[in-house]
C-alpha cells in the first residue's frame, strides 16, 4: 500500500484509538504497510485537513499520534465543557509535577525540600492518577523511593517527549501567583534540594482535593 492508500486506514485507527498510536503499533496493525514512513502519511493527512479547513489535526503525543481539535477552536470547545465537573490539577499538584519532571528521578524528601512543605498527599494523588511512578531507590540513608513521570503525564499535557517541556521560568505561567513559585523556579533553574521542608498550614490543605 502506498501513502494515498494508507491515509484512510491510518486515520481510522488514530480516530478510533483511546490513546496515542505509536508507529510500531501502526506497523503491527497494517500488514501491507511495506516499510512506508508513517510520518509522511501523517503529514499528508494534516495537509488534507488544513487545505480543506477541517477543525482537526494529528499531533505527536507521548511518542505516538493522536487526533485533536485545532488550537483556534479552543474557545468553542471550552464553552461546550463549561459547567462540567473539573478534572484539572491543583496548583500544588502542578508544582510537584514540575519538580519531578525537571529533577527526575527524585525522592519525596527532595520534592518537599524544594517546595518547602510536606508533599506526601500530593504525590499519593499523582501516583493514583498515574502521572508519576516509582522508578527506583536512591543511594542515600534508607534508600528512599524515587519518582519519575509517566507516558500518561506526557499525554495529559500534550507533550511528545520529556525534552519538549517548557523552560523553568515558563512554568510560572502554569502556576500563576503563589507562595512557593519563586523558590520552585529558582530550584528548577539551578539550585539543589538542600533545605529542610517547612511545616505550615499549607500542608494540611493540599492533602485534600489537590490533584
Amino acid at each position: 500500500m502506498d501513502v494515498a492508500q494508507l491515509k484512510p486506514v491510518v486515520e481510522a485507527i488514530i480516530f478510533a484509538s483511546d490513546g496515542p498510536v505509536t508507529p510500531k503499533m501502526l506497523k503491527n496493525f497494517i500488514d501491507e504497510s511495506n516499510g512506508v514512513d508513517f510520518e509522511k502519511v501523517i503529514e499528508a493527512l494534516n495537509d488534507d485537513y488544513q487545505s480543506s479547513g477541517r477543525a482537526i489535526q494529528i499531533v505527536r503525543v507521548a511518542g505516538g499520534y493522536q487526533m485533536t481539535t485545532r488550537p483556534e477552536f479552543a474557545t468553542w470547545i471550552r464553552k461546550m465543557y463549561m459547567g462540567r465537573t473539573s478534572n484539572r490539577l491543583s496548583r500544588a499538584a502542578l508544582e510537584t509535577l514540575a519538580i519531578i519532571a525537571f529533577k527526575q528521578p527524585i525522592s519525596k524528601a527532595e520534592v518537599a525540600a524544594i517546595r518547602g512543605v510536606n508533599s506526601d498527599g500530593v504525590i499519593k494523588n499523582l501516583l493514583e492518577r498515574r502521572l508519576i511512578t516509582i522508578s527506583g531507590r536512591g543511594e542515600g540513608i534508607g534508600r528512599p523511593l524515587l519518582y519519575s513521570t509517566t507516558p500518561e503525564f506526557l499525554q495529559y499535557f500534550g507533550i511528545n517527549d520529556i525534552s519538549d517541556l517548557p523552560k523553568p521560568r515558563e512554568i510560572e505561567e502554569l502556576f500563576g501567583e503563589g507562595k512557593y513559585v519563586d523558590q520552585i523556579i529558582e530550584a528548577l533553574s539551578s539550585g539543589d534540594a538542600s533545605e529542610e521542608p517547612q511545616e505550615d498550614n499549607h500542608q494540611e490543605s493540599e492533602t485534600q482535593n489537590d490533584a
